[in-house]
């Protein structure tokens, strides 16, 4: 089952790429831009990512936390972060394998992975705006200034 625009998103909690636990309802009074995507090192979700830090988290509000979610481990998390300078959280949804995105609806089951899900998420934990990208086409980030801007 998906996670719908105006119910509560569903909670988790996942290790960062320092293995910091990070848990969503743990961020409530922050809206929360949670961007579900494929791999790490592979070339649209490394492009996709360096958006989010250039052009997106700069220019956020400060109460505005990104969470970026994929099956990848924590060790290729940490790898990917620093050689990309990425100091936002990359969570691991490693295992259980894929859980996260499972409850998200964003889980390809036929290739094991994320698809290109993002979920803009209020101060009080409800989904406000969401889109689901496939595998291989990539998201605007400028569009996430656009949705928070209305909230």
């Amino acid at each position: 089952m998906a996670a719908e625009v105006g119910a509560m998103a569903p909670d988790f909690q996942l290790k960062d790429q320092h293995g910091t636990p990070v848990r969503l309802s743990g961020l409530r009074g922050r809206r929360i831009v949670l961007v579900f995507y494929p791999l790490a090192f592979s070339r649209v979700c490394q492009g996709e990512l360096s958006a989010i830090r250039d052009e997106f988290v700069a220019s956020a509000p400060e109460d505005v936390q990104v969470l970026a979610v994929s099956v990848d481990s924590m060790f290729s998390h940490r790898v990917w972060a620093d050689q990309e300078g990425f100091t936002f959280p990359l969570l691991s949804d490693f295992w259980p394998h894929g859980e996260v995105a499972r409850m998200y609806g964003v889980f390809d089951e036929g290739k094991g992975l994320a698809l290109r899900g993002t979920f803009i998420i209020d101060a009080e934990g409800v989904i406000r705006w969401k889109i689901v990208n496939e595998i291989g086409t990539a998201r605007d980030v400028v569009e996430y200034q656009k949705v928070l801007e209305g909230i």
